[in-house]
């Protein structure tokens, strides 16, 4: 690709952007999570790619949001990645699968099914897609500590939002219910549509990634008539996400 003095999509530089990276997905996200930063400024915006710099304890530190899918992760990490950033927090939201996942609950992934197809260009099927344990931990003891009510373990990561929200319409309906029938009994905690695509490249490109969910509601409990208010406040797991980040550059600094 020609040289443009930046990173093609991001529109970058080296020194834009700092070490440690939170990854939401929406760009209207970008300043919440910046708000938390001591001497936020906007870097600037290309595509969906929405990017804000600051510090945390000292170290500069950054949100970049990704848009909606693999693709578009996937080249935020590898154009962040190639400037300097090594460690990504996702911050998104999800949709609950396991019944005791509620509307306002905070998800934190330890694993990810591969149900999408970006990752298949960094690693073969067989490669699991997990978060580095560090940052794992670390959002698991911030949510808790916060008194968030948390649910740590696998989401499934698919391309197509409504080939979960209308599987019956779609022409393979009979592989999508099957297959979330299986995600149901294995005890899948939550849907969202990153986190395998970010885990599988940050693995590629030997760099530290863990994912932070708020659940905006669960259509399993709608389906059980257990009809709960969805909730787009994405307050809480912007919150776990700053401490848990916190939490890693005090470590880091020892």
């Amino acid at each position: 690709m020609q040289d443009i003095g930046m990173q093609f999509h991001i529109r970058c530089k080296e020194g834009d952007v700092g070490r440690y990276c939170f990854l939401p997905g929406d760009p209207g996200r970008c300043e919440a999570i910046a708000s938390h930063f001591d001497n936020p400024v906007h870097i600037g915006m290309n595509r969906e790619y929405n990017i804000y710099t600051g510090t945390l304890l000292g170290e500069k530190v950054s949100v970049c949001s990704t848009g909606i899918g693999g693709p578009s992760a996937a080249i935020a990490m590898e154009e962040l990645a190639a400037i300097g950033t090594d460690t990504f927090i996702r911050i998104g939201t999800c949709g609950g699968i396991d019944m005791d996942v509620l509307p306002g609950n905070v998800v934190v992934a330890n694993g990810a099914i591969r149900f999408e197809h970006t990752s298949l260009e960094y690693a073969p099927a067989e490669f699991p897609a997990v978060p580095n344990f560090d940052i794992t931990a670390a959002l698991k003891a911030s949510s808790e500590d916060l008194g968030y009510r948390t649910h740590v373990g696998v989401v499934q990561c698919k391309d197509s939002f409504y080939g979960q929200h209308a599987p019956e319409r779609s022409p393979v309906s009979y592989e999508l219910l099957q297959k979330w029938e299986s995600w149901k009994r294995l005890g899948v905690k939550a849907s969202e549509m990153e986190s395998a695509t970010l885990f599988v490249v940050a693995a590629a490109l030997g760099v530290r990634c863990g994912s932070c969910f708020h659940a905006v509601w669960n259509q399993e409990r709608e389906k059980a008539g257990l009809v709960m208010p969805m909730t787009e406040d994405t307050t809480g797991a912007i919150r776990v996400g700053i401490e848990a980040m916190k939490r890693i550059i005090a470590a880091d600094k020892k």
